[in-house]
């Protein structure tokens, strides 16, 4: 019976000394993403005091987070403000009564806005076709879009890549003035410039 003791005991502090370093380990390891740290030296105030440890990150974390946030906030109330400027800047352009033809006026506004949008980068814009009231729904729906259609043309034409152009036709469903005389229907008559998502 000694002798199986004395075999025992040191068997038993070498695994007893195996299980307290590997806890050790563990502790080590659980809090170096708290406080973390290139050096061993570093690790072990960290383990001796972890409540101190956890407040000292917590501010330099925070600061961080904080000005991501506000960054993220102020390109987000940024971002219609650019998007109303570049629909601003671009200006309208305005047909003849049932023709989607660009006059040499329209042509002359498409030119300007072209040297706008070679500044612009890579916004991407739509140009939205508009019909005065006269007419069919379906016809102005056609016509409204084959005018949009003519400003797509006319500025890939000058230079503008397709892929930052998009058009769409909306017929009479979007006036500038209800009035139902021609100056109301001239200043329907139009294509607008619009940014796209």
């Amino acid at each position: 019976m000694k002798m199986s003791l004395k075999r025992f005991v040191p068997v038993l502090c070498t695994a007893l000394l195996i299980a307290g370093g590997c806890a050790k380990q563990q502790a080590v390891k659980a809090d170096q993403p708290i406080a973390p740290s290139t050096t061993q030296q570093a690790a072990a105030p960290a383990q001796a005091k972890p409540a101190e440890s956890k407040p000292a990150t917590a501010p330099t974390t925070a600061l961080p987070d904080s000005n991501i946030k506000s960054e993220g906030l102020a390109q987000a109330q940024a971002a219609p403000s650019k998007a109303a400027s570049v629909s601003q800047a671009l200006e309208k352009i305005y047909f003849d009564f049932d023709s989607d033809v660009l006059s040499d006026a329209a042509r002359k506004t498409l030119a300007a806005n072209f040297d706008k949008l070679k500044g612009m980068g890579n916004v991407k814009v739509r140009v939205e076709g508009n019909c005065d009231e006269r007419g069919s729904d379906d016809y102005n729906l056609a016509l409204s879009e084959r005018r949009a259609q003519a400003a797509v043309k006319y500025l890939t034409a000058l230079g503008i890549p397709a892929s930052r152009l998009s058009s769409i036709g909306y017929g009479e469903e979007k006036p500038v003035d209800a009035a139902h005389t021609e100056d109301a229907w001239a200043k329907n008559r139009r294509d607008e410039f619009t940014i796209s998502k």
